[in-house]
């Protein structure tokens, strides 16, 4: 295993146990009943005050539920490209592993989203149908950031040719997630710890994938 690749899972091994402290102090620190229904919230201080200043915003709610439609675009489109280069080639060893790494990416972020609808940490600030929902992380930052961020690793060696066009990918995809990010705070359906939350464990599936990509890049030019 070369160094680079050891240093790569590295970083992911401490991104994600950055992400599991952090769930921890949220879990167990400061914990108050300052949530619809009385229910309790971790780092209930800094929520409450980061919630009272920013309220919530309908507009803003509606932006990220568009944009969270983008994502899946997104989804579908690789998928389709996917599909279209099994049927072409009638094997699935000939397609773009890169494609593949990206399938088995998406399946563990959808596993990540399952589970903490599961394991519940925080609810949310607002009443979802007169009931109390999973708020933590941010399921809606996660797949935005996660989804977006692949995307534009992918793009990237796919336009690796056309250097305008690549850089232009690039910066619309900071825009999308930084847009998704802010917006999903300002709209008021989630927590701080929620969205800060969501962005954690986001950069460490990210960088997950990343690890992935340039592992079996090895492999294939071995």
């Amino acid at each position: 295993m070369k160094s680079q690749t050891k240093s790569n899972i590295i970083i992911t091994a401490c991104l994600f146990l950055v992400f599991i402290i952090f769930t921890i102090i949220v879990k167990y620190v400061d914990v108050k009943a300052v949530g619809p229904l009385q229910s309790e919230v971790g780092l209930a201080s800094i929520n409450l005050a980061v919630f009272k200043v920013f309220g919530t915003s309908k507009v803003m709610y509606d932006i990220t539920e568009i944009l969270g439609y983008l994502t899946f675009l997104v989804i579908a489109f690789f998928a389709g490209l996917g599909l279209y280069q099994l049927i072409k080639y009638k094997s699935i060893k000939k397609v773009d592993y890169k494609i593949l790494v990206l399938g088995g990416f998406y399946v563990v972020v959808l596993i990540f989203y399952a589970l903490f609808e599961i394991v519940i940490v925080n609810y949310r600030p607002v009443l979802v149908e007169g009931g109390l929902e999973a708020s933590y992380p941010s399921s809606h930052t996660m797949l935005s950031v996660c989804v977006i961020s692949s995307a534009m690793i992918i793009a990237s060696e796919m336009l690796s040719g056309k250097k305008g066009l690549s850089i232009t990918v690039v910066i619309i995809g900071y825009a999308l997630i930084l847009l998704t990010v802010i917006g999903r705070l300002l709209s008021g359906v989630h927590w701080f710890t929620d969205i800060f939350g969501g962005v954690l464990l986001s950069f460490a599936l990210i960088m997950l994938f990343y690890t992935a990509i340039e592992f079996i890049r090895e492999k294939v030019e071995n």
